[in-house]
C-alpha cells in the first residue's frame, strides 16, 4: 500500500462468539494515519469488531494481527458512555491519568511521567483549565474531550471510538470532529463506529459497512458508488 505501518490486520477472519461467526472471511487492514468510519445496522457486528481489535475476544477463525507496538494494550479506546459514567465522582485529572494504567506495568502509583502525559493530553484537547473540576459536573462535550484525553494517554498510533457524538448537540459534535481531524492530520489512525454517516463521509478516508454478514471496505468514493451506500440513502 505505502510506507505506513499496518497496525491491524484481519485475514480471512471469522468474528463472533462461542465459535459462531457473525462475519466470515473478513479482510480488513488499518494503517498508520488511516481514518476509518465503521457503519452498519445494530447487531451487524460492529461491536464484535471493536472487541476483537481491543483483544477482548478472539476470532472464531482466520487471523487478527496487531502491530507489536499495540500488543501491550497501546490502543486508545473511547466507549459509549452510560448514564452512571456521566455522573462519575472524580476529578478530570483523575479520569485522564487513568488512561496510563496499561503502560505502568508493575508501578503501583501514578508518577511524574504519567501526570505529565495526562496534562499534555488535556492541553491537546484544550481543557487544561478543567483539570481540577469534577467530571460529573461537566457538559457532554467537555466530558467527551476528557475521555478522549484519557484515550490518548493509552494510544500510541490508533484511537478506536464507539459512537463518540451520540447525545452531543451539533456544536459540540462539530468541535469533536474537528479535534479528531486534527489528531488524524498529526498521524493518529482513527477507527470510529458511527451512525452519523452524513457528517463523516467528508472526513473519513475509508468506509467499512457491515451488513447481514457481508461487508464493504474501501475508499469513500468507492463506497458511494457501491450498493452498500444505498442502504443509508
Amino acid at each position: 500500500m505505502d510506507n505506513n505501518k499496518c497496525l491491524v490486520s484481519c485475514v480471512k477472519a471469522g468474528l463472533g462468539y462461542d465459535n459462531r461467526a457473525i462475519i466470515e472471511d473478513f479482510n480488513f487492514d488499518v494503517y498508520e494515519g488511516d481514518y476509518v468510519c465503521v457503519v452498519g445496522e445494530n447487531g451487524s457486528g460492529k461491536s464484535t469488531l471493536i472487541k476483537t481489535i481491543l483483544g477482548l475476544i478472539k476470532p472464531v477463525s482466520g487471523h487478527v494481527e496487531l502491530h507489536d507496538t499495540l500488543k501491550s494494550g497501546a490502543i486508545g479506546y473511547l466507549p459509549q458512555q452510560t448514564q452512571i459514567q456521566k455522573h462519575f465522582p472524580a476529578s478530570v485529572m483523575e479520569v485522564v491519568v487513568s488512561g496510563c494504567l496499561n503502560s505502568m506495568k508493575w508501578k503501583p502509583l501514578f508518577g511524574i511521567a504519567e501526570k505529565k502525559r495526562a496534562l499534555k493530553n488535556l492541553d491537546r484537547m484544550e481543557i487544561l483549565d478543567l483539570r481540577n473540576k469534577c467530571y460529573g459536573e461537566l457538559s457532554g462535550g467537555q466530558q467527551q474531550r476528557v475521555l478522549l484525553a484519557r484515550a490518548l494517554c493509552a494510544a500510541e498510533k490508533i484511537l478506536v471510538l464507539d459512537e463518540p457524538v451520540t447525545g452531543l448537540d451539533p456544536a459540540a459534535a462539530s468541535a469533536l470532529y474537528s479535534i479528531l481531524q486534527r489528531l488524524n492530520n498529526e498521524g493518529m489512525a482513527i477507527v470510529m463506529v458511527t451512525h452519523d454517516l452524513k457528517n463523516i463521509v467528508n472526513r473519513a478516508g475509508k468506509i467499512l459497512h457491515i451488513n447481514e454478514g457481508g461487508y464493504f471496505y474501501g475508499t469513500v468514493n468507492g463506497y458511494m458508488d457501491s450498493d452498500y451506500s444505498k442502504i443509508f440513502v
